[in-house]
């Protein structure tokens, strides 16, 4: 008797264990079949690629480039100074090294970028799921707040953010964060919209599943390829922002970034003076990252919808 009783104890143990060995194998093997499939595409390994060099630059920034590199009083170079063997990039008009403040500008960039385009996709994603689901008066008045934002310029709505508040970085991010989500909430919208015409969602009502259940556990797994496959292409929006933000002097003055060493370098003059090496290499920083986001953004999109035909 105890034995028969050990032995169903034992065989109910390890069905659990079965189980979640199961779904972890099949998760792996849905990870590795994603894998195959991006690869395939040789703009969003190129994409991949340049994120991964310049993330392991921006970490090792105070290895490279040492904390006294961004003070002015310690400039170590002459003003504007050409590049050189000493200066890869020149200095700019302070006698810092440029090359030291565009690492530097990378950290701030990448963590102001990554930071306003979850705020953005987490705000888009939760407008988009709860209108498509409640539909109704709540889905009218929501989606009619969502079209104005849409045809309110982004970057004029941000710019009037900046200005009313304090400058800093993280003004930057809620100001981007706030003004760039109306295009994630329609997409999550239809998205929600076509899971929850399925049979099973109303088979989960009919056992008695509530809203919250059924939007976090049947139409949130549904969207969320498509919100990562957003917010991929959000950050290099962020990123584009920020930058024109800081170059419009309403960044953060404290901290170096790509878009305050533009701005930096057309007040000292450097388009007028033919000072190239100070305002190329962050434009060129930019618009760099930018494409290989978008790059990435696409090739996810590719994988996982197929349909939309994107080129290889």
């Amino acid at each position: 008797m105890h034995e028969t009783t050990d032995g169903a104890a034992g065989q109910g143990g390890a069905a659990p264990r079965s189980a979640r060995a199961l779904a972890r194998a099949r998760r792996l093997h849905a990870l590795a079949r994603f894998w195959r499939q991006y690869r395939s595409h040789r703009g969003g390994v190129f994409g991949l690629a340049v994120l991964v060099v310049i993330a392991l630059l921006a970490l090792a920034a105070p290895l490279l480039a040492g904390e006294e590199s961004r003070s002015v009083t310690d400039a170590t170079g002459g003003a504007l100074e050409e590049p050189s063997g000493e200066f890869l990039l020149g200095t700019d008009q302070f006698g810092r090294d440029v090359l030291a403040l565009l690492l530097w500008g990378t950290r701030v960039s990448l963590m102001v970028g990554l930071l306003a385009a979850f705020l953005s996709v987490a705000i888009g994603a939760l407008v988009g799921i709860t209108a498509g689901h409640f539909k109704g008066w709540y889905a009218t008045v929501v989606m009619r707040i969502t079209d104005w934002f849409l045809v309110m310029p982004t970057l004029v709505l941000a710019i009037a953010l900046s200005t009313v508040m304090a400058r800093s970085l993280w003004t930057t991010i809620l100001a981007i964060g706030v003004t760039t989500w109306p295009t994630t909430a329609r997409l999550v919208r239809a998205q929600t919209l076509a899971v929850e015409s399925r049979p099973y969602i109303e088979r989960a009502r009919a056992l008695g599943g509530g809203h919250g259940h059924i939007m976090a556990r049947h139409v949130l797994p549904n969207v969320m390829p498509l919100v990562l496959a957003q917010t991929t292409l959000v950050i290099s929006l962020a990123i584009l922002t920020e930058a024109t933000l800081a170059f419009l002097g309403l960044g953060d003055p404290t901290v170096v970034s790509w878009g305050g060493l533009l701005q930096d370098a057309r007040e000292a003059g450097a388009v007028s003076s033919g000072n190239w090496w100070y305002i190329t290499p962050p434009g060129l920083a930019i618009a760099l990252v930018a494409l290989a986001f978008t790059l990435c953004g696409r090739a996810i999109e590719s994988v996982l919808n197929p349909k939309l035909g994107v080129s290889r």
